[in-house]
């Protein structure tokens, strides 16, 4: 695993990771929202000399519409069936390894089930964890499953899904793994696929269940962030083919795990028990 010490963070990337959730977390919070849309219907009417009023409270009233539909739980399921409705299938193909994607604490569980599940099933022999803060923490609840260390590894530096991607393709690469298996949670995996796949990856996707617990505005919070998160990859450009670069991560910290990788792809012991 290698050492989070040797992360090389931008700020700017921090900076926007962390704006875009306050964002995300504010137009998911229905007590935040709705009153400011109430007034914007309710006030320009009060006003009789407005010349605008009605249609600014017409406007008003129409995205206090649009919120509490986008929010309902038909459209949350809609939404949802849409991003997941051009994956590929998983077919059981074997792979060189097994990439798990951190999203927190609430999605690890079920994250780790799942790879574990892949591994015992011979589909990989290694199981790639990416993700500041997750990675350690997948890596260890691996390893409490029966997952022997050499078939564990990751990188904690990644704070976006083009940073999982980018970093993972400058580790895991250069020791021929090509063809991955993707663990992520179902709106998330979508931008995943296209990102990996950008940098050279062939991918299978194999989605986790969402954990039982998550309310409605939870799950609309992870399903119309995606939206967002399309459209912003692809207008950066980034589901297009390009080259990895590990520039964000320094060349000494790569290096042992490059080396701790197998040269070529063995068959994965299957778990007694």
């Amino acid at each position: 695993m290698l050492d989070p010490t040797l992360c090389i963070q931008k700020p700017l990337t921090n900076s926007w990771t962390s704006l875009s959730w306050q964002v995300f977390n504010w137009l998911t919070t229905p007590a935040l929202v709705i009153p400011p849309l109430v007034l914007l219907t309710v006030l320009p009417l009060l006003f009789r000399r407005l010349r605008w009023r009605r249609r600014i409270s017409g406007l008003g009233a129409t995205l206090l519409c649009v919120y509490l539909l986008t929010l309902s739980p038909t459209m949350v399921k809609i939404g949802n069936r849409v991003l997941v409705t051009f994956l590929p299938s998983d077919v059981g193909a074997p792979a060189d390894a097994i990439v798990v994607l951190g999203r927190g604490t609430e999605m690890r569980p079920e994250r780790v089930d799942v790879s574990a599940r892949l591994w015992e099933a011979q589909r990989a022999p290694l199981i790639f964890a990416s993700g500041w803060g997750d990675a350690q923490q997948i890596a260890d609840m691996l390893a409490q499953k029966g997952i022997p260390d050499t078939a564990i590894d990751g990188e904690p530096c990644s704070r976006t899904t083009e940073e999982n991607a980018r970093f993972t393709a400058a580790i895991v690469q250069p020791k021929n793994v090509h063809r991955i298996l993707l663990v992520t949670d179902p709106p998330h995996m979508l931008r995943s696929l296209l990102t990996f796949r950008s940098l050279g990856f062939e991918v299978i996707p194999h989605t986790n269940p969402l954990p039982n617990h998550l309310n409605v505005r939870s799950k609309a919070y992870l399903v119309f962030r995606e939206y967002l998160g399309l459209v912003g990859y692809g207008l950066r450009g980034r589901f297009l083919p390009r080259e990895p670069s590990a520039a964000d991560i320094s060349p000494t910290a790569i290096a042992p795990i490059q080396e701790a990788l197998p040269l070529e792809v063995p068959v994965a012991p299957v778990l007694s028990g």
